[in-house]
């Protein structure tokens, strides 16, 4: 079963209350729709978001079983294997052996950390804000390890190797995807 944007919406708040586990699964939603219109998947937009939406299911609930327990919720509610392994696959050589394959689960590996960081470095702007941002201000944030630690830049630099775009490519992208959503991480 896939589910409509609302019950993957319903399902996420099941499982997280934080506004920023909220805010980020929003956000990356928005990001993974932009893709699919730009890379040519616009029909499979809908289906695109709601993995975007429920890829961090597991994650405020049990972090120590993130990838893992999140197959468990899905697959008990029936939900469709393509999504079950969709999002899984984002936590690939971290928590789970579940290689990202489709171009799709590619883009959701690449971005889930590079939005939290572009984010991060957006509120760090007296705009708080994507629309003024350029890739140079994000790369300068990306080479310090110690600013938004938690954001993983070997993932990122994996993600942009996955694509097979250069990293500044995937940086300059997502900028322009988090700007056409709306939501700053």
């Amino acid at each position: 079963m896939i589910p409509t944007r609302e019950e993957a919406f319903a399902l996420l708040k099941e499982y997280n209350q934080e506004p920023f586990h909220i805010k980020h699964a929003l956000t990356v939603e928005g990001v993974m729709r932009y893709f699919a219109r730009e890379l040519g998947y616009g029909e499979e937009e809908e289906f695109w978001g709601i993995v975007g939406l429920l890829h961090d299911l597991d994650f405020e609930q049990f972090p120590d079983q993130h990838c893992i327990k999140e197959q468990q919720l899905l697959r008990e509610r029936g939900i469709d294997e393509r999504i079950v392994h969709a999002t899984a696959s984002h936590g690939y050589a971290l928590t789970v052996d579940i290689a990202p394959e489709h171009e799709m689960e590619k883009v959701l590996y690449a971005v889930d950390e590079l939005t939290g960081l572009i984010g991060a470095v957006a509120l760090m702007r007296p705009s708080k804000s994507v629309a003024d941002l350029e890739l140079k201000s994000v790369k300068k944030k990306y080479k310090s390890t110690g600013f938004a630690a938690g954001c993983s830049r070997e993932v990122i630099q994996r993600g942009a190797d996955l694509l097979g775009w250069p990293l500044d490519d995937l940086i300059s992208r997502t900028i322009l995807a988090m700007r056409a959503t709306d939501i700053v991480d």
